[in-house]
């Protein structure tokens, strides 16, 4: 599993991509292998780890707070 390598709609932004392949990280919700991360995984989080279908379905439950300020 993997991630855009573009930002949304059209940015020239290209985020570094890690390749994590050797670390054998699962997805913590349905157990999907995840090879790809936007940033380097700190090894003694990895049990907490989401593929980015499920990152992209938990985000839809649990929507940030808009700042009222």
């Amino acid at each position: 599993m993997s991630f855009d390598n573009t930002s949304r709609q059209g940015g020239g932004f290209e985020r570094q991509m890690y390749n994590v392949t050797d670390m054998n990280i699962k997805c913590a919700d349905c157990g999907a292998a995840i090879t790809e991360l936007p940033f380097k995984p700190d090894p003694a989080r990895v049990d907490s780890l989401r593929c980015r279908d499920c990152m992209r379905k938990f985000r839809d439950a649990n929507p940030r707070p808009r700042n009222r300020y």
